[in-house]
C-alpha cells in the first residue's frame, strides 16, 4: 500500500475521526434522500438509499442530477397504476 493510503487507515482508525465522518454521511444520505423522495424520484431514492459514497454521489445527485427530471416522472407514474389500492365501498 502506498504512504497516502496507510496514512489514510491511521487517520480513520482513531475514534474522534471517526465521528465527524458518520456525521458528514448521514448529513448528505439523508438530505439527497428527502430531495428524492420530495420529487418523487423512485429510482433515485433507491439508489441512494442503498450504494455509500462517503457523500459523493450524493453530493452530485443533490447539485446536479435533481435539477434534471430524467425520465419525466414515467417510472412513478406507472408503480402507482401498478399498485394502486382499490378502495373499498
Amino acid at each position: 500500500m502506498n504512504e497516502l493510503g496507510t496514512e489514510i487507515l491511521l487517520l480513520l482508525n482513531k475514534p474522534y475521526m471517526m465521528v465527524p465522518l458518520f456525521i458528514w454521511i448521514i448529513f448528505w444520505k439523508g438530505f439527497s434522500l428527502w430531495k428524492a423522495a420530495t420529487k418523487r424520484q423512485f429510482w433515485w431514492f433507491v439508489i441512494l438509499l442503498l450504494v455509500n459514497s462517503l457523500g459523493i454521489l450524493e453530493i452530485i445527485y443533490i447539485f446536479v442530477l435533481s435539477k434534471r427530471d430524467l425520465d419525466k416522472g414515467k417510472t412513478l407514474l406507472f408503480l402507482e397504476k401498478k399498485f394502486k389500492r382499490k378502495e373499498k365501498k
